[in-house]
């Protein structure tokens, strides 16, 4: 089967974003920037330091970023969210408060209808985080497709 990976875009500070999502979320952390790559001799210096391709691997996650962005420019938007599957209570109290940092919460973590503890925020480089954890006592499920 084919893997759904997330990969973000940002305006020259993707190196920076993607640390602190390190920080947050644990991980191995790569990156690639343009003056390290086979197109650096076609690129303006002043951009040869930005981050062509970044790599956030941390379990069963995958991550990834860049600071190339088409002639359009940067546009956020609020129709993508990450969610992340937690594990346990402290865990997902421990990365929306860490994400949260500098961000904004939208939702707080609550217990929900469907058994389960959830929540949401909007982080300070403006992506849109989801966090769902399942009670564990198998009334709130995991969020899965069928």
């Amino acid at each position: 089967m084919n893997q759904l990976i997330t990969y973000l875009t940002f305006n020259g500070n993707c190196r920076e974003a993607m640390s602190f999502y390190k920080s947050c979320l644990g991980g191995e952390l790569e990156f690639q920037t343009i003056g390290e790559s086979p197109m650096a001799e076609r690129m303006p210096e002043d951009i040869k330091d930005y981050v062509l391709h970044s790599t956030l691997r941390s379990g069963p996650m995958l991550l990834m970023g860049t600071d190339m962005i088409g002639e359009q420019g940067l546009v956020k938007g609020n129709a993508v969210s990450i969610l992340i599957e937690c594990q346990h209570e402290g865990e997902i109290q421990e990365i929306y408060q860490q994400l949260s940092i500098g961000g904004q919460a939208t939702h707080p973590i609550e217990h929900t209808f469907w058994g389960a503890l959830f929540g949401g925020l909007t982080d300070r480089y403006g992506n849109n985080w989801l966090l769902h954890c399942s009670r564990g006592d198998g009334y709130g499920q995991p969020l899965r497709l069928p």
